[in-house]
């Protein structure tokens, strides 16, 4: 948006200038009223209106594109629980700005509460949700913008931090989900234990995971889940796990990022 408001920019001068040597060099009264009266009024009107809106925009124009604003590339990344919603008033194509309230898990066992503004696509307002689970990149300052640039693989590994951080999985299941081998398996049972471990429901879970060879193995363990990944691990499911082939006795689970 910036460099469409510097080529305005440039339009302008140029059609001033123009309009100024024909009102100079004209013969009669009106020669300043000629077709270069355009480049006092971009000057005046148009071009700081475009500087301004481009303002406006800031890393929300990135966010639409697929980016972050230049102050988040490489910080850190964390797990922020959507907590509130509300408009700014800004749209761009019809899409929503949207200021996201978060509370904020960091690898370090820190949490705390930022609030992140986007453009987000009408069709996926449902996933920016009071309870959605989203990433972040955050800085020192505590200011916050979605993860957008990062790679799957970023993401997954500040995801099982965040969680080794909380006590939710143990360093052995994060140096299962770290260096183990991906497989897929099946839920044959999932039952609640009635047990609730900071906010989330403990369920032992028996799993049939296929090896690399097509061969299989049962698996009964314990785990403490989000509510919002309990629709996933329903008997029947298929999800995705990580297991070390010396070591059958237990899986990491690899659960979705956003709900």
């Amino acid at each position: 948006m910036k460099a469409i408001a510097w080529i305005v920019l440039a339009v302008g001068l140029v059609c001033t200038a123009l309009f100024v040597t024909t009102g100079l060099t004209g013969d009669d009264q009106f020669a300043w009223l000629n077709g270069w009266l355009a480049g006092p009024i971009i000057l005046l009107f148009v071009a700081p209106m475009m500087f301004s809106l481009a303002g406006k925009l800031g890393g929300g124009f990135a966010a639409l594109t697929g980016g972050v604003p230049k102050a988040f590339l490489g910080a850190p990344i964390g797990m922020g629980t959507v907590v509130g919603v509300a408009r700014t008033g800004l749209s761009v194509n019809d899409q929503p700005q949207l200021d996201i309230q978060l509370d904020v898990d960091t690898p370090d066992g820190r949490t705390f509460r930022g609030t992140a503004r986007q453009i987000v696509d009408l069709t996926e307002i449902g996933a920016v949700q009071p309870g959605a689970v989203l990433p972040v990149r955050y800085l020192p300052d505590g200011r916050v913008a979605l993860a957008t640039d990062a790679s799957q693989q970023e993401l997954q590994s500040a995801l099982d931090h965040v969680q080794l951080a909380k006590g939710h999985i143990t360093p052995k299941q994060l140096h299962i989900a770290q260096n183990g081998l991906e497989s897929r398996a099946v839920v044959l049972a999932m039952a609640p234990t009635g047990e609730v471990r900071q906010g989330r429901s403990v369920v032992m879970l028996t799993l049939r995971v296929t090896r690399p060879d097509q061969t299989m193995f049962d698996v009964t363990q314990e785990k403490a889940l989000p509510p919002t990944a309990i629709r996933h691990v329903q008997p029947g499911s298929v999800v995705r796990v990580m297991y070390l082939p010396h070591d059958e006795s237990e899986v990491a689970v690899l659960l979705q990022l956003v709900p």
